[in-house]
């Protein structure tokens, strides 16, 4: 996500000085990578890079690539093979054990439907929304269609309309699918000229609502900041919850607990952090919180406040159930010996990441099995049989 708004925020820049752009996109790898499909690179005419699409191995020569497409006003695929333990042929070192598909595409501005602009109006809405992009993986050499469409869950379908409708109902349908399960795909449509479509889910950023507006609060944001994550600071306290105190802030809210929510707005990748040091406002906002079905709710401090907390509200007749106590975690964060807020921070957001991922945050080196999800090597024949005319 915050790679998304940087390439957007860098392509901007780059239209205000005249320069010509391209985007690199990871779109299929089988076997081992740095990057998986959806990592993305701007490239400007005058070597400017933002993203990434590698470890630092590939961009060279995809800086190359990249500038002969901007010349050209042609995408191209592009194959990096590192299954072979001599590297040196590709003039990269790449350290991995796989083949990675690279499609590089011109962005004309003028087109109104382009890679970025769909990026645009992904990043413009708080929601869910399904990518499309089409490529040729048995004749690298011809026409590659490229990115094609967004599908976003309330405002529909936008971006380009395919000559062969029969092509572009089985991509809407995939990507309707995508969006129903939130997992991407990849497939062929096969039939004649085979292309392989990688339907995208792209996801908001996290929203955090960090309650409480003291010290140890503002490497909080700032460190989500630099996640990319949206940030919410709520306090009660004027001289405290400041935007002097938090410039990197989405926005900074003075409000009693029973307010909060009628400023915030949360959906399914919305999470709050408890930490006003204060037992009632922390309460409150709990009191509110837990019927809401949310993903994540830290509280800050020892387990036996936390404790004390549902008790009470139990103690009011408010029924708190496995579900919404699994939601909770207090103490909020991962145990990594964190001392200061700085570190403190640090455990926080790693938690929360863990959690909205679905995974335990345990060492990699524990792991018996590869560190990325293997389902995006496998490319699916899509049901799909008439002739391919894109």
């Amino acid at each position: 996500m915050k790679e998304v708004q940087d390439i957007v925020l860098a392509y901007d820049e780059a239209q205000q000085e005249g320069r010509q752009t391209a985007l690199a996109t990871v779109v299929h790898v089988q076997g081992s990578s740095y990057r998986r499909p959806g990592a993305r690179m701007l490239v400007t005419d005058d070597g400017q890079l933002t993203g990434a699409i590698s470890g630092g191995c590939l961009e060279g020569d995809a800086l190359r690539k990249a500038r002969l497409v901007m010349v050209q006003q042609q995408a191209m695929l592009v194959t990096y093979d590192t299954t072979d333990e001599d590297d040196a042929k590709l003039g990269v070192g790449l350290g991995c054990n796989g083949i990675i598909q690279i499609l590089i595409e011109p962005i004309n501005p003028a087109d109104p439907d382009n890679p970025i602009q769909l990026l645009k109006a992904f990043l413009k809405h708080r929601q869910t929304a399904v990518l499309v992009t089409l490529f040729s993986l048995e004749h690298k050499k011809t026409l590659q269609v490229g990115t094609c469409f967004i599908l976003e869950e309330k405002e529909g379908l936008r971006g380009k309309s395919l000559r062969d409708k029969k092509l572009q109902a089985a991509l809407g349908a995939d990507a309707r699918e995508a969006l129903q399960t939130g997992a991407s795909s990849i497939a062929h449509y096969k039939n004649g000229q085979q292309l392989t479509g990688f339907v995208e889910v792209l996801k908001p950023a996290v929203s955090l609502v960090v309650i409480g507006a003291g010290n140890d609060a503002i490497p909080l944001v700032q460190l989500a900041a630099v996640l990319g994550w949206q940030t919410t600071v709520v306090d009660g306290r004027a001289n405290y919850a400041t935007a002097a105190r938090f410039p990197l802030a989405t926005q900074v809210l003075v409000a009693k607990a029973e307010q909060v929510l009628s400023h915030v707005l949360p959906d399914k990748s919305t999470v709050f952090v408890l930490m006003t040091h204060n037992y009632n406002y922390d309460l409150a906002m709990l009191r509110q919180l837990l019927p809401l079905g949310l993903p994540y709710i830290g509280a800050l401090g020892p387990k036996k406040k936390l404790d004390r907390m549902l008790e009470e509200l139990q103690e009011e007749g408010i029924p708190v159930t496995d579900a919404q106590r699994q939601a909770i975690y207090g103490p909020t964060g991962l145990d990594i010996g964190a001392e200061t807020a700085e570190e403190i921070a640090l455990s926080i957001l790693a938690e929360i990441k863990a959690v909205l991922s679905g995974r335990a945050g345990t060492p990699l080196r524990d792991k018996g099995d590869v560190i990325h999800p293997r389902q995006q090597d496998i490319i699916k024949e899509a049901a799909f049989s008439d002739q391919v005319d894109a």
